[in-house]
Parts: structure tokens; C-alpha cells; sequence
């Protein structure tokens, strides 16, 4: 699962390209200020920035200029119509990919699939090993003691955030926000547990004895079971 940065001054902007992105399964942390974003850079390494040009303190050409001062992690740059030079000047800053404002959240899914492949951080070619489960990233698919087993689109999110942070702690806000984002209400605690209920029934484990998933009382839950894998699978960092 990579872990993506995008970074907007726009709140609507910003929910709307983390509920896309993160609904293709990526990590995204969000920034609206560029001095913030490089501190995120430092701190957190994403895989892939999105970085829109003009942010309130410091713009996203200097934002560029000082990350790529340590840094050669991808950048996909929003850029407003009219803004050829700048544009130009964020190429020549060392971005890797630019997209016009306004644009569809398909074609920014895409751009950013590409330039993930061309990075070698994409995480499409993993397969996650674990305890007689095996996960295949690309294809979405998983087999538990050889046997295929079919998940919602919600369980699949929850099992990805799972076995990319084998043995973190990871608390109920933190699941919660991963999967549906700011659009949760009040019940989501429950919903939450009853897609777990049913992730573990498919699985194979038991809440009691758990093989996979051990609840961690009134906290939230945690991967236990051992993980490999033969590519890279990038994990986001549990809420507390």
C-alpha cells in the first residue's frame, strides 16, 4: 500500500482527492501549507506527492526546491489553467508529472499509478504471505489454506491495512478514518466491528483465539499472525 502526500489549501479539494485515492487503496496524508508538506517529507517519506502550486505561506516551486534538496520522491504537480511558467519552473525544479485544474479523479488515478511504476514503489507486484493466507495486492485477490475467499470492498481495505502493519497497534479512529474517511457518523464504531466479525468469519479466526486479527480492548485491533512478502508493501502509521 503506498503511502501518498497531497497537499492543497482547498479543504474541498483535499477531501475529495484523498476519498478518491484512498478508495484505490493508497495511504494518504494531507497538507495544506507548504512548510507543513516538508516537514511531512522529512518525517514521513511518502511514495508520491501531489502538490498543488499555489499554497498560502511558501508556493509549491519552493516547496519542490527544498525537497528535492534530499529528496527524490515523485511529484505530480496541479497546476491552474494559465499557469505555463510556473508550470514550467516546477518541471524544471524537478517535477516528475503535471495535471491542469480542473481534471477527473480517473486520469490523476492513473498519472499517479504511472509514475509509482516508474519509481519502483508501486505496490502491484506483492503478494503477502501469512499463516496460510496469501494476498495478492494486484489482483485483489485472496486464498486462505489454498482455498479462494471473496471480500467486500470494505474487508479488502481493512485486510490491506492489516498486513501491511503486521503486529502496530491500530485503534478504531485510526481504521475508521482509513476506510471511510470524513464521511463517518456516529455508528461507524459498530459498523467497523461488524465488517471485522466478518473478515474474521471469512478468514478463518477466532476472536477468542485469534490466528490473525487480536482485539485489543476498547483500543482497537492488531495483525499477529507472522507476515512475509515478495514485494514492497508500504504501510501508514497507526493512530492512537
Amino acid at each position: 500500500m503506498a503511502r501518498l502526500l497531497v497537499v492543497d489549501d482547498e479543504a474541498q479539494i483535499v477531501t475529495a482527492l484523498t476519498r478518491g485515492l484512498e478508495r484505490e487503496g493508497y495511504d494518504v496524508e494531507a497538507s495544506h501549507t507548504g512548510l507543513d508538506a516538508v516537514a511531512l517529507t522529512a518525517a514521513g517519506s511518502p511514495d508520491l506527492i501531489v502538490l498543488d502550486l499555489n499554497l498560502p505561506d511558501i508556493d509549491g516551486i519552493e516547496v519542490l526546491r527544498r525537497v528535492r534538496a534530499w529528496s527524490q520522491v515523485p511529484v505530480l504537480v496541479l497546476s491552474g489553467d494559465g499557469e505555463e511558467q510556473r508550470k514550467i519552473a516546477a518541471l524544471d525544479e524537478g517535477a516528475d508529472d503535471y495535471l491542469e485544474k480542473p481534471f477527473g479523479l480517473g486520469e490523476l488515478r492513473a498519472r499517479v499509478r504511472a509514475l509509482l511504476r516508474r519509481a519502483g514503489t508501486t505496490p502491484d507486484s506483492a503478494t503477502v504471505s501469512s499463516d496460510g493466507i496469501e494476498v495478492d495486492l494486484a489482483l485483489k485477490a485472496v486464498t486462505v489454506d489454498g482455498s479462494t475467499v471473496r471480500l467486500t470492498p470494505t474487508e479488502w481495505r481493512l485486510l490491506e491495512l492489516f498486513v501491511a502493519q503486521p503486529g502496530k497497534l491500530l485503534t478504531h479512529q485510526y481504521l475508521i478514518g482509513k476506510v471511510w474517511g470524513a464521511s463517518h457518523g456516529g455508528e461507524t464504531l459498530q459498523t467497523l466491528r461488524a465488517h471485522l466479525r466478518s473478515l474474521r468469519r471469512k478468514l478463518g479466526d477466532d476472536s477468542k483465539e485469534p490466528r490473525f486479527i487480536r482485539t485489543e480492548t476498547r483500543i482497537g485491533y492488531r495483525w499477529v499472525a507472522p507476515v512475509a512478502s515478495s514485494g514492497r508493501v508500504a504501510g501508514g502509521t497507526a493512530g492512537a
